[in-house]
């Protein structure tokens, strides 16, 4: 029996993707960035399509459908209904918008069927219509509320709805220019960081701070208890300028913005700008969810858009809401809407009955361990190949005697998460880890946390968690107090983490190498960071993981059953080289 073929695509924003949905199942999804090394890539997913394709075994023409996560012609009415409504102002954004979409954009369903060499259906859904699709019809809910929250779709910037069996129903939206993700993204830049790249660079900055300027922020946006809300659009430039989100009157506001930096330290007042803009817009996300529950009544909820990966603010959903459950898609940014389109048209569209849950987000591509040995063969890469028993042993001994560890194994991660596949693995129980991690295998900003991977069964023992699950560190709850000094590697500065709850159903190896490790330490949990260095996406292949093995300070590489510790001095990184790690370690 033929298979229905439906494959997603999302780009030409950001974090361009593919994803094929066949009879019902997800597949396969990833990232183009992950192919060609582009990172936040936002071009047409060539390389993604054809892993997709041959993740499914199908060519081009068995496809039944083509869908694309929303509509170009009404982005297109918005976009010059802005400029014109912005005029002059918005002269260098038009002058460099307009290129590209009168070349390609408005031309999409053939530049897809040209790519793909095929003459089949393209359909197109809107924006937040595939967003909300991606979270609720792969949830395990069969009725839900519904949120989705980004920058900017076509109009649409934040949806309020509900899901029920294969229907969605989005029932209110806020519309751009006003933008909670946009407001982010100003905060972010005048935070010095880079505007869709370094949102979480403010999470993690905000413990640091303190609450002194909430106030202040808080004046330029206004809030309802309906959840819908309004920003002081005379303080922002984002719908008029290319590059600057903020305009002078922000910074008479706010005051003197700081400048991209280098690593240089954040001052005092910079951590408190990161903590109460964090502050606001949590205040802003929990009053919609709790107007999505006065409304609906309902015990669950479903969110995506690219603010849905706001860990902070999902914890205070459940916290400070009556929904019991929280669903967040794990690629929640436009990377999951090419899950999404394919799955409403699958489910809502074609009317057929929901199948698939998404336990798990390892969609992407595996390497067998006779191609990993293969490559290292080919390179002259001398290595141990070891029994799977023996290779969990000495990974969890490497850990826990302070080894700094590249874990390559099985299927990669969709979404921005490392989830073990594709994770850089450290003790939790050394307090300088984090520290040497950042300075000497990330290379990036010092106040940078990490992300604890427990045993989903131990799970509350070190976690203020209940009931709830974490497997897509989109959750931040406390660390308990009597375990934060065993675990200070992973612990925030206000006592929280950003938990991955990690099951033997939904990665065996990876739940294993934990319990190896809690054989030795008596401890259930390891520091888990994703496997790249700042500026590069993650790894995908063999040859990306051995590359970013050898330029950095990693001291120990398992992919597959293959072992890895020896380095060739001529390729480490010149920071690694010239780096004096006792005295890094020693502090």
């Amino acid at each position: 029996m033929t298979s229905l073929n439906i494959l997603g695509i999302s780009c030409y924003y950001h974090d361009s993707a593919a994803a094929l949905v066949q009879d019902g199942k997800l597949v396969a999804a990833a990232e183009e960035e992950r192919f060609n090394r582009q990172k936040h890539y936002f071009g047409f997913p060539e390389l993604a399509i054809r892993y997709c394709l041959k993740e499914g075994r199908i060519a081009p023409g068995d496809l039944d459908y083509i869908a694309f996560y929303e509509k170009p012609l009404l982005k297109f009415e918005r976009l010059f209904t802005t400029f014109v409504a912005t005029w002059p102002l918005s002269l260098n954004t038009f002058r460099l918008a307009m290129p590209i979409w009168l070349k390609e954009k408005l031309w999409l369903r053939k530049r897809i069927l040209r790519s793909l060499g095929v003459d089949k259906p393209v359909l197109f859904g809107e924006h937040h219509l595939s967003h909300a699709a991606s979270a609720f019809l792969v949830s395990p809910f069969t009725e839900a509320a519904i949120l989705t929250l980004d920058g900017v779709g076509e109009w649409s910037t934040t949806t309020f709805g509900y899901g029920r069996g294969t229907e969605i129903t989005l029932e209110k939206e806020i519309r751009f220019p006003h933008s909670l993700g946009l407001f982010y993204s100003a905060l972010t830049a005048y935070l010095g960081f880079r505007v869709n790249d370094a949102e979480w660079k403010v999470m993690g900055l905000a413990p640091y701070g303190k609450p002194t300027l909430v106030d202040r922020i808080s004046e330029l946006i206004e809030v309802k208890r309906d959840g819908s809300f309004r920003l002081k659009l005379e303080y922002f430039s984002y719908f008029y300028h290319s590059s600057m989100p903020f305009n002078r009157r922000f910074e008479e506001h706010m005051g003197q913005p700081r400048r991209p930096p280098g690593d240089d330290e954040p001052s005092p007042f910079y951590k408190d700008v990161a903590h109460s803009g964090q502050k606001v817009t949590e205040g802003v996300i929990v009053t919609m969810a709790q107007a999505l529950h006065e409304r609906y009544h309902l015990d669950h909820l479903c969110i995506a858009g690219g603010v849905g990966l706001n860990s902070v603010a999902n914890w205070r959903i459940l916290q400070r809401t009556p929904f019991k459950d929280i669903f967040i898609q794990p690629a929640a940014g436009d990377d999951g809407a090419a899950v999404g389109v394919a799955y409403y048209i699958y489910n809502t569209l074609l009317a057929r009955p929901r199948i698939y849950t998404m336990t798990d987000a390892y969609l992407g591509p595996q390497f067998s361990d006779e191609e990993i040995e293969a490559f290292l063969a080919q390179r002259g890469v001398r290595h141990e190949v070891l029994a799977r028993q023996a290779m969990l042993e000495r990974a969890a001994r490497e850990i826990a005697g302070n080894k700094v560890l590249g874990w390559f194994q099985g299927r990669m991660e969709f979404g921005p998460r490392a989830l073990g596949a594709r994770s850089i693995l450290a003790n939790p129980m050394n307090p300088v880890m984090k520290d040497v991690i950042n300075a000497k295998i990330k290379f990036r900003e010092r106040f940078r946390p990490f992300a604890p991977s427990v045993l989903r069964e131990k799970a509350n023992e070190y976690f203020d968690l209940g009931e709830v699950d974490s497997p897509y560190m989109l959750l931040i709850p406390d660390v308990r107090p009597e375990k934060r000094s065993l675990i200070p590697a992973v612990t925030h500065e206000d006592g929280t983490g950003r938990v991955q709850t990690v099951t033997r159903s939904a990665h065996p190896l990876f739940y294993e190498l934990i319990c190896e490790f809690e054989k030795l330490t008596g401890c259930p949990v390891v520091l888990n960071t994703s496997f790249n260095v700042r500026g590069e996406p993650i790894v995908c292949t063999p040859e990306d993981a051995y590359n970013c093995f050898m330029k950095t300070g990693m001291d120990v590489l398992v992919m597959g059953r293959c072992v890895i510790t020896e380095k060739d001095e001529s390729t480490l990184n010149e920071q690694v080289r010239q780096m004096d790690y006792e005295r890094l370690e020693s502090t």
